[in-house]
Order: C-alpha cells, then sequence, then structure tokens
C-alpha cells in the first residue's frame, strides 16, 4: 500500500523543492518591485554570476553528501586560474594549459582526501590548513602579480551566443548543465553514488556492508577538485584575468549555495539539483537587492539569514524522519 505524502511532507522529504519554490518566489518578488530585473539580458546575467560558484558548489555538494566540508575549494580553483594563466604565458598551448590545471586541482583535492581519511581529522581542520596553505602558495607563484589571459582556449567559456537571436549564453553555460547532468546521473544511477550517500549516512555501517569507505572518500574529494579545476576555467571565461586575490569568499559562498539547496550538513541528504537552484538563488538575490538599491552589506545580512534558515529546516526534516 502506497502512503500518500501531505504537501508540507513532500517538501521536507525532498530536498529540492523547497528551494525551488524560493527561487521562484524571489524572482516573481524583484520582477514585481524592480524594472529591469525581468528582461532577458539582466536573467542571462544573473545565471553567468552563478556559474562560477555553481561549479565550485557542485564539488562541495560531493564533499557535503558524505558529512564533510571544503573550505579549501576557491583556493585551489584560483591556484588553477593562476596555473593555467601563467603557462600560457610561458610558451604552453592553451587546451594543454587548461588540461593541466584542471587535473592539477584535482590531484589537490585527491590528497585532500587522502588526509582526511588517512590523518583521519575532522575535514574542516584538513581543509582549513590548506586553504592557508594553498593561499600562501598561490601569492608565491604568482609574485604578487596578475595574469592576463592571452589565448582563446582560456577564455573560450565566455564566449556568448544568442538564443533565438535573442538570449545571451555562453558555452559556460553548456558546461556547467552538462556537469550537473553527468553528476546527477553518476550519485543517482551508479553503484558509487549509492556509496557516497551510504557512507554519509553511516560510515561505520557502509564499512561492515562491504563498502571501501574510505576509497569512496578519497574518490568524492577527487572529482570535488575536478570541479574546482573546472570552475577555475569558469572564472577566466568570466574575467580575463587570473588575480591570486580572487574569489576569497567563493569558499564560503559555495557552502551557501550548497545548504541553501538543501544538502545535509550531517550527510547523506541532498541532491546537485538543489545545488544548481540553490546557486541561481544566491545570484537571484545578489542581483535583485542590487536593483533594489540595497546595500551590499545588508545583502551579506539577508544571505547569512537564509543560511541559518535553510540549516534549521534541514534539522527539523531530519526530526520529523526519525
Amino acid at each position: 500500500m502506497t502512503t500518500r505524502l501531505s504537501p508540507s511532507e513532500f517538501v521536507l522529504r525532498t530536498p529540492a523543492v523547497g528551494p525551488a519554490i524560493a527561487l521562484v518566489v524571489a524572482v516573481a518578488v524583484f520582477a514585481l518591485t524592480t524594472d529591469t530585473f525581468s528582461t532577458l539580458d539582466n536573467l542571462s546575467l544573473v545565471v553567468q554570476q552563478s556559474l562560477v560558484v555553481g561549479t565550485l558548489a557542485l564539488g562541495q555538494t560531493l564533499v557535503v553528501l558524505i558529512a564533510g566540508i571544503d573550505l579549501a575549494n576557491a583556493a585551489i580553483a584560483v591556484f588553477a586560474t593562476l596555473l593555467i594563466a601563467k603557462l600560457t604565458l610561458t610558451g604552453t598551448a592553451g587546451p594543454l594549459a587548461v588540461v593541466v590545471g584542471v587535473l592539477a586541482a584535482a590531484a589537490i583535492g585527491a590528497v585532500t582526501g587522502g588526509l582526511v581519511t588517512g590523518l583521519r581529522l575532522p575535514p574542516f581542520i584538513v581543509t582549513l590548513g590548506l586553504l592557508t596553505i594553498v593561499t600562501a602558495v598561490s601569492r608565491v607563484y604568482a609574485g604578487g602579480q596578475s595574469f592576463p589571459v592571452t589565448d582563446d582556449a582560456l577564455g573560450w567559456l565566455g564566449t556568448t551566443q544568442y538564443l533565438f537571436g535573442q538570449v545571451e549564453v555562453t558555452y559556460g553555460m553548456a558546461v556547467m548543465i552538462a556537469m550537473f547532468a553527468g553528476l546527477w546521473y553518476a550519485l543517482t544511477k551508479t553503484g558509487w553514488g549509492k556509496h557516497v550517500y551510504a557512507v554519509g549516512n553511516d560510515p561505520e555501517a557502509s564499512r561492515l556492508s562491504g563498502i571501501r569507505v574510505r576509497r569512496t572518500m578519497v574518490s568524492v574529494y577527487a572529482v570535488a577538485g575536478l570541479c574546482y579545476g573546472f570552475a577555475a576555467w569558469q572564472a577566466l571565461g568570466r574575467v580575463p584575468n587570473a588575480d591570486p586575490n580572487a574569489y576569497q569568499l567563493g569558499n564560503l559562498d559555495s557552502i551557501t549555495a550548497v545548504v541553501i539547496g538543501g544538502t545535509s550538513l550531517f550527510g547523506g541528504r541532498g541532491s546537485v539539483l538543489g545545488t544548481l537552484v540553490g546557486a541561481l538563488i544566491v545570484a537571484v538575490l545578489r542581483s535583485g537587492l542590487t536593483q533594489a538599491g540595497i546595500d551590499n552589506l545588508y545583502q551579506d545580512i539577508a544571505t547569512g539569514a537564509l543560511v541559518i534558515v535553510a540549516v534549521a529546516v534541514d534539522r527539523f526534516s531530519r526530526g520529523r524522519r526519525r
């Protein structure tokens, strides 16, 4: 016999539904209260502004699903932008430089996973240390300067096309959608994805059932690092300049998108679809409040309040399911 859920229970048990409703409400409110928010050009710009944080949040989602956290993700992406840009300036072909940068980010992610599982330290501590290390290494590597993008391959994701002759889109949008779709499939349709959720729910029970917990966790951090590498490529497409001081709050913005998107900080519950919606909510909120004339500081207050509400809802929903 199938149990029919009430609307409130359905929202609580389906992580992406609540964020999707919030996104629709936010878009409707700003469309009614401002004159320019609902224009096609502005909506396209909002999506473009979510690309880097959304791609960072995609990797962050994987880590949070296993009850971890990655405070170094934006720093890893910034290092990858510097590596890619500097390689091209020294004569390396653009496509090869991009591959090297993306793989370097994936390698740092794998090292992070190895430290978390090998030392058995809290991910917060390990990634906080790596945040400091990678940031310092990036500044030493850059020598106190930024590097301009001089190769078309580096800025390719920022190439603009027009859909139906009116809607401005970029290759970066298509790449981000493809990444989200690919990881959605991996998490929901493969054994690896089932193991990720199982480890997030209960590592010890997963170990006893035959899942190689450490290997799964290292693979999650490695795939997350790969996402950070693509975020670096997205960043070079958005701004044709590799700056060691860029995206200083990118780690916090990505966590915000993940949490608002309905992924539980306690692990084992959430979806990449919710994260995509969460990244769009952050971009919509900042764009709408800016057009409404709200100061950036108050925007940060609103975003922080959303995070607190999202975590409170998650804790409440977990209590309801017990």
